[in-house]
């Protein structure tokens, strides 16, 4: 069998990541972004603007097994999130049919700020979705979007993504960040190479013919309380001192489940804060 061919639209940093997974599996990799330069060695690069209409003229005319659509917005207000999640995911669609092309699945990277919940409640791909702001109300849309496409289409609904180049959180604690302790707010975050780890075995097990559901969460096991995020980082930078200013006043609290994902084998290579925040501390 030939190796399976994924176009990803927005390959970005999680986008680069992935490729990076696939390309040791020997899938051919099409990555699609404004400039190509930084694209990984071995990914066939595709120079567009998701926000155009115009489909780019780099396009791949063969066959394309999967697309993986990973954007991010170039702005964070209601205009910029409607431009990259549902204009840019309709002109990659139209593009797709243009060239007569049908991928075996899309995925469509997605956000757990569809789930509106704030205390404390345990999340699955089951619960409901009551967005409290403009970036979830898109997202949802977007979803709508891609599951309606005409393609078989999974969601991933990822959250609170840290990694290398990913430190606000950590810097935050360095200049004394405070956070309530009672109520505890919970925190759902996922390494940056387990997000893509994510993507990758997803699309890896669809390759093999295995069920798919058309929804999954992508967090690490432990949603852990910002409090305990907190200290644990303060005691491993040897952080003392508080600020006045520095502080976390956010209502939205909740713990999402990546039970589905781990019903499918995958397995996250940094199961907890602990080990992820380990990684970046020592440099890896």
């Amino acid at each position: 069998m030939p190796a399976p061919t994924v176009l990803i639209a927005g390959c970005g940093d999680v986008g680069s990541r992935l490729a990076r997974q696939l390309l040791e599996e020997n899938w051919s990799v099409h990555g699609l972004r404004r400039t190509t330069a930084r694209l990984p060695q071995g990914v066939i690069g595709v120079a567009g603007d998701l926000f155009a209409e115009q489909c780019p003229a780099a396009w791949p005319s063969g066959q394309i097994d999967y697309l993986v659509y990973c954007a991010a917005a170039s702005s964070h207000d209601e205009e910029g999130y409607r431009a990259a999640y549902i204009d840019g995911l309709a002109h990659v669609f139209a593009w797709l049919k243009q060239h007569a092309q049908r991928p075996r699945r899309v995925l469509f990277v997605s956000s757990s700020s569809v789930y509106g919940q704030q205390q404390g409640e345990w999340i699955d791909e089951t619960s409901a979705t009551l967005p409290s702001g403009f970036s979830g109300r898109l997202m949802l849309e977007a979803e709508r979007l891609a599951k309606g496409c005409g393609h078989a289409a999974s969601v991933v609904r990822l959250t609170g993504i840290y990694g290398p180049g990913r430190e606000s959180f950590m810097n935050n604690v360095r200049q004394g960040y405070r956070v309530a302790v009672e109520p505890p707010l919970y925190g759902n975050r996922i390494h940056v190479e387990d997000a893509a780890g994510l993507l990758a075995y997803l699309l890896q097990a669809d390759a093999r013919g295995e069920a798919m559901e058309d929804c999954y969460i992508g967090v690490d096991d432990d949603p852990a309380a910002l409090a305990d995020v907190v200290d644990w980082l303060r005691e491993r930078m040897g952080v003392t001192q508080w600020s006045s200013e520095v502080s976390v006043r956010r209502t939205g609290s909740k713990r999402c489940s990546n039970a589905r994902a781990r019903a499918l084998g995958w397995v996250p290579a940094y199961p907890t804060f602990r080990e992820g925040y380990a990684a970046i501390l020592e440099g890896k």
